[in-house]
């Protein structure tokens, strides 16, 4: 007789109670990728994320609402952290990776 791969018995009650975090799991995650320009913070934006216009820094083309894209800030700014997530670019993903 063949062996069942099931598991015997049942599941516990609290197995599924924490609720998934749909905005945490749609945006993107943020990493850290250091360049010969510095060291930055990257973070991937959905298609349906993409909700406004942005002028990409490396080609000047728009990035038009509704195309997944790349945003970009400095990780070792001198003037902390606030000041660089003002300072943040919204890249076509095919220019960040060109970037030196």
């Amino acid at each position: 007789m063949p062996r069942s791969n099931r598991p015997r018995g049942r599941r516990p009650d609290n197995a599924f109670d924490e609720p998934l975090d749909l905005d945490r799991i749609t945006a993107g995650l943020r990493r850290t990728v250091v360049k010969r320009t510095g060291t930055w913070t990257v973070q991937q934006v959905s298609a349906a994320a993409a909700q406004k216009v942005y002028l990409c820094p490396g080609c000047r083309l728009e990035v038009p609402v509704g195309q997944a894209h790349v945003v970009a800030w400095r990780a070792d700014g001198l003037m902390g952290d606030a000041a660089a997530l003002a300072d943040r670019r919204h890249w076509h993903a095919h220019c960040w990776r060109m970037e030196p």
